[in-house]
Parts: C-alpha cells; sequence; structure tokens
C-alpha cells in the first residue's frame, strides 16, 4: 500500500516533465504554448462565470427559503411509490445543478441518519453515480457554442434517473432496507 502513495508523489510532477519533455523534444516554444493556453482557459473562465454564479445563487436561495424540504414534503407520496425516500429528493434534484451545494445536502443526511444508514449509502451512491446535468450543459454548451442540444437533455436525465433508482436499490441490498 505504501507503494501506491509513493507512485502517487511522483505522479504529477512525472507528467509535467514529461510534458515539457516531449515539447522540448518537438522543439515547441513550451513555455510560450503555456501561456497561450493559460490565456485561452482565461477566457472561457470569464465566459462561464456568469452562468456559474446564477447557479450557484439559485441553490443557495432554494436551500435557504426552505423550499427544496417544502418540495420534498409535497413529493414523498409519489417517491414512496417509486421507494426512494423523500429525504432523498432535495440533494437530487439540487445534483442536478450543483455538485457542491449536493454535498452540503448529503453532509446533512449524513448527520440526520448516519453514514452507513439506508439514506446515508442511498445518498453517498447518488452523488457517485449522478452528474450535475444543468451545469454540464450550460457550461459545455456555451462554451463550444452548441445551440442544437435534441437528444442531450432527454439522454442525461435517463442517466440521472437510472443512476438513482440503482443507487437507493444497492444502498437496500446492502443495508437490508426497503
Amino acid at each position: 500500500m505504501k507503494l501506491l502513495g509513493y507512485l502517487s508523489d511522483f505522479m504529477i510532477p512525472l507528467v509535467i516533465f514529461y510534458i515539457i519533455g516531449f515539447g522540448w523534444l518537438a522543439k515547441r516554444p513550451v513555455y510560450d504554448d503555456f501561456v497561450e493556453g493559460a490565456k485561452s482557459g482565461m477566457k472561457t473562465v470569464a465566459g462561464i462565470l456568469p452562468t456559474l454564479i446564477g447557479l450557484m445563487m439559485g441553490v443557495s436561495v432554494l436551500r435557504a427559503s426552505g423550499f427544496l424540504d417544502f418540495l420534498a414534503g409535497l413529493l414523498a407520496g409519489l417517491t414512496g411509490l417509486l421507494h426512494i425516500p423523500a429525504e432523498l429528493f432535495p440533494t437530487i434534484l439540487v445534483r442536478m445543478f450543483s455538485a457542491s451545494a449536493a454535498n452540503g445536502l448529503v453532509v446533512d443526511l449524513f448527520r440526520e441518519y448516519g453514514t452507513d444508514s439506508f439514506i446515508g449509502l442511498s445518498a453517498s451512491l447518488i452523488m457517485s453515480s449522478t452528474e450535475t446535468i444543468f451545469y454540464t450543459l450550460s457550461v459545455y454548451c456555451m462554451t463550444i457554442r452548441l445551440k442544437k442540444t435534441r437528444w442531450t437533455m432527454p439522454g442525461a436525465l435517463l442517466a440521472m434517473g437510472i443512476g438513482v433508482f440503482v443507487s437507493v436499490w444497492l444502498a437496500g441490498m446492502l443495508t437490508g432496507s426497503p
């Protein structure tokens, strides 16, 4: 196990030296290429920053206002039919927009129900098997100026739904809960 620790300590410097060495052998101006890439990256960040701020503010307002808990209460019957605990609904909803906000909700679930509980394990599996759909689509589609997304959203929502159902099912199998 210590071998993996030592190996991981050397991976990043090794990759950096590999890139520099490859550029040097190819007779490329490595530093100039780096600076150009950094400039391009900063332009991308400046272009997507308003979208990021809007998403984070929207999720923060929904969370702080208690609307997510209210919505979970309203949908408790539907989530019960699907065998998904209503307590997970805010995390599932927020996960589609923001991973960091969903992490905050998961920590709250851990505090209330425990990490090894059915709800805690379900939340962990949901976080690892789903994606921030709207964030990803808005950032990447905006960055490459993609306008025709036709099946992207339905496909992403289908994958999200499957990820949620499988996560809850697996957590039930592992904990012996419904």
